[in-house]
């Protein structure tokens, strides 16, 4: 697909780059991937009059939209279907029901797990501004992506705002005055939003990054890190250094934030409690522990089962 985004936005973003590897499976080789860029920005720009504006894209499993920043902030809504948002040194896992903000010029990249509708806010940001209320003190937590949680009302006021571009007929007088009160509640509601860990810290260094990348496709290919080693051709003692050093922790706790993840996707999936314990390699007791101890919530508060 031919880049509709004009020159300007291929200028570098500030901060470190996404370091681009080729998306390997080790059981199945190299997947066919389909790459895309992010579609016409320059048509949804926000501003002051008009601070929330809206795109609505299906993207196909197996998509991956490549590396772009913009000077807005974002907020990646997935309606249905699971999504993967890279930053550099990160992965985060968007599920159905969750959005990632993302702060103006932080360069992302999109890899769709499955088939999902993506709603997209660009959101207006004035001088000094970092955070979805203006005039607030910038705030640590809007500097950096964030995976939130979209309550019912969220979830209504994104779809209420029209997806039109700038090459659309204009809102009339009545449409924009709508607009208006609907992006004022709406970023009211984003700034109240509940932040969930999901994000999954990624090295830099080009064979653990292979590796670290087929466990997020399939966390229980890699049980240990016995295995993980066998795979990369380095030593374990080498493998365990290199997580020390590149994620500052272990393989075993870089694998239970897969494994988190992982849950919460499948429980957006519909699956029951016990079903993903199973399918994750836990007994419903060992699981419902590991979720409590690790991020201390009941784990059908994590996994957002109490709101269907």
């Amino acid at each position: 697909m031919p880049s509709t985004i004009p020159p300007p936005s291929r200028r570098r973003a500030s901060g470190p780059r996404i370091t681009a590897v080729p998306t390997v499976s080790l059981a199945t080789g190299p997947r066919a991937w389909e790459y895309v860029d992010s579609l016409t920005p320059h048509l949804f720009v926000p501003t002051l009059q008009r601070p929330v504006r809206a795109k609505q894209r299906v993207l196909q499993r197996d998509t991956q939209v490549l590396p772009h920043h913009h000077q807005w902030a974002q907020l990646a809504v997935s309606t249905t279907g699971t999504l993967h948002l890279r930053v550099p040194h990160a992965t985060f896992v968007v599920p159905p029901g969750r959005a990632l903000w993302i702060p103006p010029q932080v360069e992302h990249a999109v890899t769709m797990v499955e088939t999902a509708e993506l709603r997209t806010l660009y959101i207006y940001q004035a001088p000094g501004q970092c955070g979805p209320v203006a005039g607030d003190a910038p705030s640590p937590r809007w500097q950096r992506c964030r995976v939130l949680e979209v309550s019912d009302l969220l979830q209504a006021l994104v779809r209420d705002l029209s997806t039109n571009s700038d090459a659309a007929e204009p809102p009339t007088p009545a449409q924009l005055a709508r607009e208006c009160h609907v992006s004022a509640l709406l970023l009211d509601e984003l700034a109240r939003a509940t932040q969930l860990d999901l994000r999954i810290d990624m090295p830099s260094d080009k064979r653990l990054l292979t590796l670290c990348q087929a466990v997020l496709r399939d966390p229980l290919a890699h049980d240990s890190l016995q295995a993980f080693a066998r795979n990369s051709g380095a030593s374990l003692r080498t493998v365990a250094r290199l997580f020390r050093q590149e994620l500052g922790c272990t393989y075993q706790q870089w694998r239970q934030q897969v494994i988190l993840a992982k849950a919460v996707q499948l429980g957006a999936s519909g699956l029951a409690m016990g079903q993903i314990a199973v399918e994750l390699g836990y007994t419903p007791s060992a699981f419902s522990a590991m979720v409590q101890r690790a991020v201390g919530l009941p784990p059908a508060r994590f996994l957002g089962m109490q709101r269907r």
